[in-house]
């Protein structure tokens, strides 16, 4: 039964060989006589540097340390074979020396914070030797620690009780092991103390514990200083400043800033003439401080008389002042806060009525401009007013000015009780539209009676603003894949101006040397609205700008413009790619042969695929779709490995179909299946060695190899003479091939031994070090220490 299925292994052996061409089938063979000949002897050296290593500094002498005689480098080529890391060293063939090729960083070669090897492979050629050399790079404290955010804000109520823990984000050090974060500590204070947590592996995370409650009105903020300190020597460190805002709570009463208001308000005073304003503090913030004024428990008839404003406290008259009627006003103001339970404090205000002259005098307004030129210069007359006091005298005698601080004043005109109301200072529509102009006149009696008027006075507009946009620059977000012709985001500008000097246009400012991109963008003059005319593609284009410039509709047309930054945002629009397994006809399918005796856990193979998308749309996990034997294989969903749940039993079947499905994690999942075909083969003599690991370090297996190798060379003798020919035309090709098909696994650990060659049925096998590829398929079995060797009667496979 076995050497059926070996028949029928090498017949879709020789057939898929058959389908790579001649050549490839030749060059094949003449590198397997070639191992066969020369035999292959391997070692390993270990050396240890530390990062920071200068360029062309010594890592150590590789032929004193393998004992290779220094007129045999050059002869046999002695060379580091081609591997990721041999930019980073280089051998000398005159010395063997190794030296470093550059300037080598720890953090940029290792990834993360365990031990950093580099593993080199040294060959030489007739006869063929392959050495191994283990370089370990040794972490120096080269970065201080840091934290994400050079500022951190907390908010807390100053109603917080002691004892209250924040915890604060971790200081992040790329250094190793005690070379990375190690403590931390807060700078001095009443208010917090500092408690670290071992998180293990997640390192140590500082937490601030209130010791002290804190007060908001005595201070509203504390500024604190946390220091990251690695275990270096000697030590870096690294800081953030802490800034907590203290929040307020309502637990304080409004004070009143006097302790006694009292006021004179002459009898027949105007309407809405201010009597007197009270004024109240509250140390609480928002509306827990914010006053609001009223009157409390008074008189329905002072209530006709007076009003209190809610906001500034100012008290005013409302109804008719009459000394005859009332000579004095007790009123009790109340001041309160917003709290959601409030504090209200209560204030007495004395009013005194003072007795005066009962003819005010009377303005009007004779004649009243509708609207001002902004531009106007000042002087200009924008109304006419008449002032009358029907008393005599020294009562009717009048004065008159404008009651407020702005950019009018009244001027005297030829005609008696007449007055002319003119600009004294340049008028900005933009800052003011209007005036409410107030005048107010007094006699001269005693008391001295007062009136007063208000005009509206209108600024009309002249186009001195440039249009302003809403933002300084703009930031859009747009995901790839848009609908062409819907809008994409909008800009908006603003105009000081009114009417047409305030009709904004927009348009957007090409040049030449901008990108192509724009040429796809429209934009909506009137209102800004930007569409685009084609979909965005993120794996094409990540991001652009341009300008847009606002033109408003005056004479002259003022314009502005600001710069637009657009980011494509990535969607799930690619499926994974399966990168391995991958037929001859580039379809996902392969085969994979496993000796029967292999324990439960051994790695079969390994599934490998890529998204073009990133984030969570090129994040990618792995699931058995479909299993001939689920108690047989699991697989790693982050991985896409491939191990065996337990070991082979005589009645399991030789061959089993995988199915693995990998989908990306886009909110619409992408997909792509491979298919995995398992072949149980028969071990023979292979799986009765001893462990391959301890035969590496003992001489007598070595002498082992030896004789095995040579009696495997003297059963294919005959085969040797048969292709001499063949050797002589590709001999000078032999070492280029051998390197092409000679790939390490990724998951090699680096331990290393001799090998032990040997045949089972009509396939041949070797032994090497621990997860090493040499040569052909990997057999997956004996700790993935076996190697399948082409046989002379067919070619060998590619090595995956």
């Amino acid at each position: 039964m076995s050497k059926m299925r070996d028949g029928c292994g090498f017949f879709v052996s020789c057939w898929r060989a058959e389908q790579r061409g001649w050549r490839q089938r030749l060059l094949s063979m003449v590198f397997v006589i070639f191992l066969i000949s020369s035999g292959e002897a391997s070692s390993q050296v270990r050396y240890s540097i530390s990062e920071e290593l200068h360029e062309g500094s010594v890592v150590g002498n590789i032929a004193k340390d393998l004992g290779i005689e220094l007129n045999l480098l050059k002869q046999r080529d002695f060379r580091i074979m081609a591997d990721s890391t041999e930019a980073l060293f280089r051998v000398n063939e005159q010395d063997g020396v190794l030296y470093s090729k550059q300037k080598i960083d720890r953090e940029a070669v290792c990834k993360d914070n365990n031990a950093c090897f580099i593993n080199l492979k040294v060959v030489l050629d007739n006869p063929l030797e392959v050495h191994y050399v283990l370089v370990e790079v040794s972490d120096l404290n080269d970065h201080s620690p840091s934290f994400p955010e050079k500022i951190k804000r907390l908010e807390i109520f100053e109603s917080a009780l002691p004892g209250t823990k924040y915890q604060m984000e971790n200081a992040f050090d790329p250094d190793a092991g005690s070379n990375s974060v190690q403590q931390y500590k807060i700078s001095p204070n009443e208010y917090f103390r500092l408690e670290v947590k071992d998180r293990g592996k997640d390192g140590k995370t500082p937490v601030l514990q209130l010791q002290k409650q804190l007060d908001r009105e005595s201070k509203s903020s504390h500024k604190l200083v946390l220091t990251a300190i690695d275990g270096g020597n000697p030590p870096k460190t690294g800081t953030v400043e802490i800034i907590i805002d203290v929040l307020d709570v309502n637990d304080n009463m409004p004070v009143f800033t006097k302790d006694s208001y009292s006021a004179v308000l002459q009898e027949n005073a105007p309407i809405g003439t201010t009597v007197i304003q009270v004024n109240a503090t509250d140390l609480d913030s928002g509306f827990n401080g914010e006053v609001i004024y009223s009157f409390g428990k008074v008189k329905d008839r002072i209530k006709e008389v007076f009003d209190i404003d809610s906001v500034t406290g100012e008290i005013t008259v409302k109804g008719n002042v009459d000394f005859e009627e009332e000579d004095s006003y007790d009123i009790d103001v109340q001041a309160s806060d917003k709290g959601s339970i409030p504090f209200k404090t209560d204030k007495s205000v004395i009013i005194k009525i003072a007795d005066t002259n009962d003819n005010p005098p009377v303005i009007e307004v004779a004649s009243l401009s509708g609207a001002v030129p902004e531009d106007c210069r000042p002087g200009t007359t924008v109304a006419l007013i008449s002032i009358q006091d029907l008393d005599s005298g020294v009562n009717g005698k009048i004065t008159s000015h404008v009651a407020t601080d702005s950019p009018f004043d009244i001027k005297p005109s030829i005609q008696n009780n007449m007055f002319a109301v003119v600009t004294k200072s340049k008028l900005d529509r933009e800052q003011q539209t209007f005036y409410d102009i107030t005048i107010i006149a007094k006699d001269a009696g005693e008391p001295q009676l007062t009136s007063e008027k208000t005009m509206r006075v209108t600024v009309s507009d002249i186009n001195d603003n440039n249009p302003e946009f809403n933002m300084a620059t703009y930031a859009f977000y747009i995901s790839e894949n848009n609908t062409p012709g819907a809008s994409v985001f909008s800009v908006k500008a603003s105009d000081g101006d009114d009417g047409d000097n305030a009709l904004i246009s927009y348009q957007i400012h090409k040049r030449a040397d901008e990108h192509k991109v724009l040429s796809f963008l429209n934009i909506n003059s009137d209102t800004g609205e930007i569409k685009a005319l084609k979909s965005f593609d993120f794996e094409t284009l990540k991001s652009f700008q341009f300008q847009v410039v606002a033109s408003d509709s005056g004479t002259p047309s003022l314009s502005s413009n600001v710069t637009v930054h657009v980011f494509i945002l990535d969607q799930n629009d690619n499926a994974p790619v399966i990168l391995y397994p991958v037929s001859s006809n580039g379809s996902a399918e392969g085969v994979e042969e496993l000796p029967r005796n292999v324990n439960a856990g051994h790695l079969v193979t390994k599934v490998r695929a890529y998204d073009a998308d990133i984030g969570y749309n090129g994040w990618l996990l792995f699931s058995l779709q479909e299993v001939t034997d689920h108690s047989l294989f699991g697989l790693d969903r982050y991985t896409g490995q491939i191990r065996t749940l337990r070991s082979f039993t005589e009645t399991d079947e030789a061959e089993h179909k995988l199915v693995i499905l990998v989908k990306d994690n886009g909110n619409v999942s992408l997909s792509a299946t491979a298919t995995v075909l398992v072949k149980v083969v028969e071990p023979r003599e292979a799986f009765a060695a001893s462990d391959v690991k301890s035969s590496a370090k003992d001489a007598e297996d070595t002498n082992v190899t030896f004789y095995l190798m040579i009696t495997l060379a003297s059963v294919s003798a005959l085969f040797i003479i048969s292709i001499i020919v063949l050797i002589a035309m590709q001999c000078s090709k032999s070492s280029t091939d051998y390197t092409s098909k000679y790939l390490q696994d990724t998951n090699y650990d680096g331990t290393l031994c001799h090998s032990i060659q040997y045949r089972s049925g009509d396939k041949r096998y070797m032994l090497v070090g621990p997860r090493m590829s040499v040569g052909s398929t990997i057999v997956p079995g004996s700790q993935a220490n076996t190697l399948v060797l082409p046989d002379r009667r067919r070619p060998s496979e590619e090595v995956r």
